[in-house]
Formats: structure tokens, sequence, C-alpha cells
């Protein structure tokens, strides 16, 4: 074998190639160090004399499915200089690690497409030696995540387990990174991470966020000048919610005749119109079922009429849409609507800064699926540090095998 394999194949070079042996159908190649590499590992001079030798076994990269072992005669030294007695270090290998710097990176690699067990079993090591390399790495590239030159950001929870346990995820709009995991939900849950965007003297220009009073009061408290950003999808749902209260409401006083048309509208009330299939009849039962109530249809419209709020040629003409908007649900006579116009007057500032700065939480959103997948195919965490580098770490997750 040629020192020339050796660096591009298995990425070593300064070490001399001596023999190849196979045992049981794995490699193992031996090695050994030449003089005139040695050197002392405390102050980096060649005058060092000889002390004897420990031998030692690295795992490599595979040859296809067969194990590779590098044998390398481990020198001790003495420096003339500073008079310390020591082995040299490996330049494969970092410190006192079974296995080469080449056979890591793999495994990495290998860990952005599939489970840790997976990769074990390929590799075959333990479950432990992978999940502990994996974690080296994250931990090395993305345990304090860079929080200067931040200005778009987006905050929402997410649940994670069993018991409602949550965990409050803050994402950076620009680059789609998570940059802070907080253990819990609310505004304590933010405090550690405005203690490093202030160390950090990042300066935040807008925020995304669900209507969250907690959320809301944490950043008006920390971002005061930041625009504050209600989130479309929540502000649509959050009315969703009012809409399938008042369909039931209407279900459960209806006649039996009227209770029929309206079971099973529910989602026909929720969807698309755009999306409504009339190869199953869905644009006629819907609008059977609003015919037969008139609460329900005012209720249905104005909801499609909400909608093209996002829709407006500009700031003023938002403003004046949304304004007309709940004077029409509040003028609607139906409770639940007049609640709803009443929560989202108190929240109108957030709804119009959209035309001042256009972000949503809909990035974090498709990182929260990322999450529970990633919670999903590792059948939950025990390591919650590892957890949480792994989320952090989310954004380069690959789904094809890459290197």
């Amino acid at each position: 074998m040629s020192t020339s394999l050796l660096y591009h194949g298995f990425g070593i070079r300064g070490y001399r190639y001596v023999r190849t042996e196979y045992e049981g159908g794995e490699t193992v190649f031996t090695l050994r160090q030449e003089d005139s590499e040695l050197r002392c590992p405390r102050c980096g001079r060649r005058d060092v004399i000889r002390r004897g030798q420990a031998p030692r076994r690295f795992r490599a990269l595979p040859i296809g499915n067969k194990r590779v072992w590098i044998d390398l005669p481990v020198q001790r030294v003495e420096c003339r200089r500073c008079g310390v007695v020591q082995q040299v270090k490996v330049a494969f290998a970092s410190g006192r690690r079974s296995y080469t710097t080449s056979f890591e990176r793999y495994a990495v690699e290998l860990c952005r497409v599939t489970t840790i067990q997976d990769v074990a079993d390929h590799l075959g090591v333990s479950w432990d030696v992978v999940k502990d390399i994996h974690k080296r790495y994250l931990h090395h590239h993305f345990g304090r995540p860079k929080l200067r030159g931040l200005t778009h950001i987006a905050i929402d929870e997410i649940c994670v387990g069993r018991g409602q346990r949550y965990l409050t995820i803050v994402l950076n709009l620009q680059t789609g990174a998570v940059v802070f995991v907080g253990q819990g939900k609310g505004k304590e849950a933010l405090e550690p991470f405005w203690k490093r965007l202030g160390r950090h003297k990042a300066s935040i220009q807008a925020v995304a966020i669900d209507m969250s009073p907690a959320y809301l009061s944490a950043v008006l408290e920390h971002l005061r000048h930041a625009c504050v950003v209600f989130d479309r999808f929540h502000v649509i749902k959050l009315y969703n919610e009012k809409l399938s209260l008042l369909r039931r409401q209407v279900q459960n006083g209806a006649e039996a005749m009227a209770k029929k048309v309206l079971k099973g509208t529910r989602w026909l009330l929720l969807k698309n119109p755009d999306h409504l299939d009339p190869e199953k009849n869905e644009v006629a039962r819907l609008e059977e079922a609003l015919r037969l109530n008139q609460p329900l249809a005012t209720a249905y419209y104005l909801k499609e009429d909400l909608r093209q709020f996002w829709e407006q040629p500009d700031k003023a003409t938002a403003e004046r849409f949304v304004d007309d908007w709940m004077g029409r649900a509040e003028a609607s006579g139906i409770t639940l609507l007049k609640k709803f116009a009443r929560t989202l007057r108190l929240y109108r500032f957030g709804l119009v800064a959209w035309y001042d700065q256009p972000i949503s939480t809909g990035p974090l959103e498709g990182t929260n699926n990322k999450i529970k997948t990633l919670q999903r195919r590792a059948y939950g965490y025990r390591d919650q540090d590892y957890f949480t580098l792994r989320i952090y770490g989310l954004h380069e997750t690959k789904y094809a095998l890459v290197g």
C-alpha cells in the first residue's frame, strides 16, 4: 500500500505502511511513524529521545462492508528542551479516541440521513460511540448559535413529550437556523435568550409571533423598538376555532333534518373554497348548509373576507379594510364573532404591521414539523442536551446521502 492511498483513502499521512493482515473478515493495516516526524507533544520541537512504545488500534473507514483497523505503535518521547516524557500526538485521531478522524466524519455524515442505531449497525460500533461522535460534532458547530447580525426572528412553542412538555423555539428568519431553545413555554422560557441577545448587541428589527399574551409581553419588554407581527396562520386558526364552535352550537339547536345536513360539514366550512372537490359534491353540500342557517353563513363569508386582509395593495388600505371587517363582525349580532372582533381590535397593531415587515412564523412551523419527525425517528431522547443540539443543527439536516 502506498502512502498516497493511505492519505486519499483514509486521511492518513506522515506514517509508513508496514503490512496488511486479515483477521476474521476484517482488514488490519500496520503503520509506523518515521523518526523525522517525531515531535514533543508539548513544545513541538524535534529534539527528542525515544522512550518506548505503546501499541494502539484505531477504527478506520470501512472498505465496503468490511471493517478496517489501523495498528500503530505510538512512540513515547522525552524532550531535551522541556523535559516532558509523553506519547507523541497521533495525527489522524483525536486525543485517546479509538477511531480515526475520517471515521468520525463518516459517522456524522450518516447521522444526517438516518438514525444512530442504523449508523451503529452499519459501522459495527456501539450506539453510544456514534452518539458521542455526533454530540461532540454538534456541540462544536452549534453549541453557541451566533446572534450577531440577527434582525428578523420568529417565536413559537412546540410540545415534545408526554405531560405537556414544551420547548420555546426562536428561529432566524434570514437563515432558517434555530438560534435558541428554551425549556417550557411563556415569558420565563425566553429569559436566557434576552441575556444572550444583550451580550451580542443584536438589533432585532421585526418579530413574528402568534397572539400569545406571554410572548407579546416579553417581546414588548425586551425589544421595544422591534416591529411585532402577528402570524396570519394563527389569526385564521383562531377564527376557525370560533367558526367550528358556532357550527356545533347551530347543529345542537337544529331540527332533525337540519342536523342531518350540518353533520360532517365542519371541514367544508374551514376548507379553502378553491380546494372544494366538485366530484365529492362538496360545493353543493356547503351551499345547502349555509342556506339553512343565516348566522353560520354570515360567519363563513366573514372568514373568507378576513383572508383578503393580507391581499391589500398598501398599509392604509389594509387598515381601512380591517376596521370595516371588525365593524361588520360586531354588527352581526353573533356573540362569538363580536368577541373575536374585540380580540382583533386589541391586536390590530400587530396585524397591520405585516405591511411594514411581511414576515410570519411559517418557516418556524416547518421547523417544528422537522423537530417532531426527528423525535419520532429516534423514539424520543433521554439526553436533553443532545436533543437541543440536534435542533440547533436541524437546518443542516439532509434527506439524501451526502459525501
